[in-house]
């Protein structure tokens, strides 16, 4: 079997692809992949490291106004098309799927031209564009939340969820605990703000660390590298900040994931996809600085749904983020009932049907 997978620009793309490719191999001891990407994305680097074969194009976005770079665009669009199927016609690709970013247009589209079965995975509630363009053209579409069903057309859409969902299972718990220095016995929030951190998260946080010592719960608190070194000052002036864990960044998260009770977050696709197949309650706080102000959008996916609780970036302080914590930690059947529901929208499978789906599809 031979795969091409394309999706760039954000690890939100990527990492999803990866655990896709992990699947398969699973299920095939003879695979052959391609990953096209481009040369200025995380996915060069990335997918390079996992020792996948890469090939890449040059694309760049859409400006949402009316701009000479979107006649730029155009043009590159059409160049990345043309190598896009020279690489195809070249490898021979029983199918050809797509998790999102720019250059997953020219990629799939080729494809789709060449009449290679084709699939494309959105991974938020709100479509982002090039998906919207491609669904025209491809056999399915694999979401991740239904609120998506209604962007695409509905004979093609199924909902898969996010593979990176299925690699958080089955992870060592106390493991999880023993790298931090937690106690079994205490219930622990870990409150992150993505791989670079929030600076609205760490002030809010930073307003509530002189309340947490009485606490009977555990605090995990993760800054973000780029965050670290001014968050540690300010809670030198704090004085003793012993009863919180301090980190800049967290390499064994789904080990940590699995002896968490609550999390407080930004609301990006993956993280929401993996602590729901974990049945983690939460507390959202979408970015706002993200295109269509889409995080919002996956946040209340949860939220309606009462598996989280979202507070936007404008009104967050640390009493109000504290009193919600204290909400939830303190009181066990609300605790237990926001489990029940986020295990609920849960896919922990969602590896497994991705690939199903991308099978039923190939040519072989």
């Amino acid at each position: 079997m031979r795969i091409v997978v394309s999706g760039g620009g954000t690890g939100g793309h990527i990492y999803p692809a990866l655990a896709l490719i992990k699947e398969i191999k699973k299920h095939h001891s003879h695979v052959e992949f391609l990953y096209i990407g481009t040369n200025n994305g995380l996915e060069n680097n990335i997918v390079k490291r996992e020792g996948i074969d890469f090939k890449a194009i040059e694309i760049t976005g859409f400006k949402r106004k009316l701009s000479f770079e979107n006649v730029k665009t155009v043009t590159r669009f059409l160049k990345g098309v043309k190598v896009s199927k020279k690489y195809l016609r070249d490898f021979k690709p029983d199918v050809v799927i797509g998790t999102g970013g720019y250059v997953c247009g020219p990629v799939v589209y080729a494809a789709s031209k060449l009449n290679i079965p084709t699939i494309i995975h959105e991974q938020n509630s709100l479509p982002g564009i090039t998906n919207k363009f491609l669904s025209r053209y491809v056999d399915k579409v694999a979401i991740c939340f239904e609120d998506a069903r209604k962007y695409f057309p509905e004979h093609k859409v199924v909902l898969t969820g996010n593979p990176r969902a299925s690699e958080v299972l089955g992870q060592d718990a106390e493991k999880g605990r023993r790298s931090l220095g937690l106690k079994a016995f205490k219930k622990t929030v870990l409150i992150f703000g993505g791989s670079r951190g929030a600076k609205a998260i760490n002030e809010a946080v930073l307003e509530m660390i002189p309340t947490l010592h009485d606490k009977p719960y555990q605090v995990v608190y993760v800054t973000g590298e780029v965050h670290y070194d001014k968050v540690m000052k300010e809670m030198d002036a704090l004085g003793d900040s012993s009863h919180v864990v301090i980190k800049p960044f967290i390499h064994n998260m789904p080990e940590v994931l699995a002896c968490v009770d609550l999390i407080v977050s930004r609301a990006g696709a993956t993280s929401l996809a993996e602590i729901t197949a974990l049945g983690i309650p939460s507390i959202l706080i979408p970015s706002p600085y993200v295109t269509a102000n889409h995080q919002e959008k996956n946040a209340r996916s949860l939220s309606d749904h009462d598996a989280a609780i979202m507070l936007r970036e404008q009104e967050l302080n640390g009493s109000l983020l504290l009193s919600h914590i204290d909400d939830i930690l303190l009181n066990e059947a609300k605790l237990d009932q926001m489990k029940n529901a986020s295990r609920k929208l849960g896919i922990p499978d969602a590896a497994l049907r991705l690939y199903q789906v991308m099978k039923n599809l190939s040519r072989k």
